[in-house]
């Protein structure tokens, strides 16, 4: 598993994208090289080329036990070793304390030993871990996370319906307000229905675990969220890598495949803030006769999918509820039929508690003041806030890439002495190499919190 594959152009996380099914793992070498197989595939070569096969030791009758007693006993110590390998543990290991302990070890000598962090805090200004600071980190884009309407819908929500839904959406989980919250995202995106999940992150799960059926190839940029890559993971279908943004590959790939085929990419990709060449894929979805799944997330200024592009049939839509909105939740937006087949078979959708009512009746009430006078208002002071550090740039998400982790640590540091927190993202978050600081722009951010971002990155020789 060490060696590279193009897995491995998922951000250099090795295998991201490929799904391990069942107990049984299977390393095929043909030639000396790592072989690409999908999940079916590995599972059917029970005689072929397998450089190891590690498995549950299988039962055998009590006949045969007392025959081989020891041979028993060494075909159970060689299962213990074979579960432990695939741990990354060997057989003198005492247990998964060690083991944690060794992976514990191993990131702190890498030099990527995270935790959380204390912001007491509502808007960009507060304190983190007891220092006063502005924030730069958040993805509270038009501020509406403070926004005294949606507190304020918040708050009737919880006196209304109290704190938690207390059911799955098909059971009795399912509040007005999430019916009136999936009306207006549909009407927002011009879909015929929308469908609300937990969280942006179980929405892809969902969608894509639904139509990654076998037979069905993804088409995945490599620069995908790690949500997406998840879903791909969770799916059942083949899915082939392409360049970040490489409209080229993307189509001979695609030309080169037979079978129901779908395209899934970010809009906005989340650490370089650039955005997808939707018109294209568009163009190369209805060619092909393929599925787009196209993750807004990050969309608070585009690009937008014009209504009416392509075949409505063709096109799902998922975003968060967190990011433009300030709430909680994830959704998908598409046709009736698509919808109505994720409310059935979405295991994310189905298998846990409703959103709370709270969160809900909040991003209803940020999503109508998205779509108000006051909401182009905020999303134009945005624009001009981002044109102040990055001219042009197509989101809130501007990054200063460094390269070296500990530079991006430093740069970092020396921010936050002036009282700016920006934090560095470093591997596996990023390819190696790339580690940069990744500055988040709100429309709620002052004039003067402007003003004082560029003076210190000026400082420090980024701009």
């Amino acid at each position: 598993l060490r060696a590279r594959t193009s897995f491995d152009r998922q951000q250099d996380r090795s295998l991201d994208h490929l799904r391990i099914e069942g107990l049984a793992v299977h390393c095929v070498s043909v030639g000396q090289k790592i072989v690409e197989r999908t999940s079916d595939q590995l599972l059917r070569l029970r005689n072929g080329p397998v450089m190891s096969k590690f498995h549950a030791h299988s039962m055998v009758d009590g006949a045969t036990r007392s025959r081989n007693k020891h041979s028993r006993r060494r075909q159970t110590s060689a299962g213990s070793a074979g579960r432990a390998n695939v741990l990354g543990m060997n057989a003198n290991t005492a247990g998964w304390t060690e083991w944690a302990e060794h992976q514990l070890a191993e990131i702190r000598t890498a030099g990527r030993w995270r935790s959380t962090r204390r912001f007491d805090a509502i808007g960009p200004r507060g304190e983190l871990d007891g220092r006063p600071v502005v924030s730069y980190a958040s993805n509270d884009y038009l501020g509406l996370s403070a926004h005294a309407d949606v507190i304020g819908a918040a708050h009737d929500a919880l006196d209304r319906w109290g704190a938690g839904s207390t059911a799955s959406r098909l059971i009795v989980g399912t509040r007005p307000c999430h019916h009136d919250l999936e009306d207006e995202i549909a009407d927002w995106k011009g879909s015929v229905r929308a469908v609300v999940y937990p969280t942006g992150y179980a929405a892809n799960l969902g969608v894509l675990s639904v139509v990654g059926a076998r037979g069905v190839t993804f088409f995945s940029d490599e620069l995908n969220h790690a949500s997406i890559i998840d879903g791909c993971r969770m799916s059942r279908a083949t899915v082939k890598i392409y360049r970040h943004n490489d409209r080229d590959q993307l189509s001979a790939l695609m030309a080169a495949t037979d079978g129901p085929m779908v395209v899934v990419t970010d809009s906005v990709f989340s650490m370089d803030g650039d955005v997808a060449a939707i018109d294209d894929l568009v163009d190369l979805c209805a060619r092909h006769e393929a599925l787009l799944v196209l993750d807004e997330a990050h969309s608070v200024l585009g690009p937008h999918v014009s209504v009416g592009s392509g075949d409505p049939q063709m096109l799902i839509r998922t975003g968060t509820l967190s990011k433009t909105l300030g709430a909680l939740g994830g959704w998908a937006a598409g046709s009736s039929t698509m919808m109505d087949l994720l409310i059935n078979r979405s295991r994310s959708y189905i298998f846990t508690t409703a959103p709370s009512p709270a969160d809900t009746a909040a991003a209803l009430a940020a999503l109508r003041i998205l779509r108000s006078t006051e909401g182009g208002l905020l999303i134009r002071r945005l624009r001009r806030s981002i044109d102040r550090i990055a001219p042009d740039h197509p989101s809130p998400i501007i990054p200063f890439v460094l390269g070296d982790e500990s530079r991006a640590l430093n740069a970092s540091a020396a921010l936050l002495e002036s009282g700016i927190f920006v934090p560095a993202i470093r591997p596996p978050t990023v390819p190696v190499g790339t580690s940069r600081l990744r500055i988040a722009l709100s429309a709620i951010h002052t004039d003067e919190m402007i003003t004082e971002l560029h003076a210190q990155l000026t400082a420090l020789g980024l701009r």
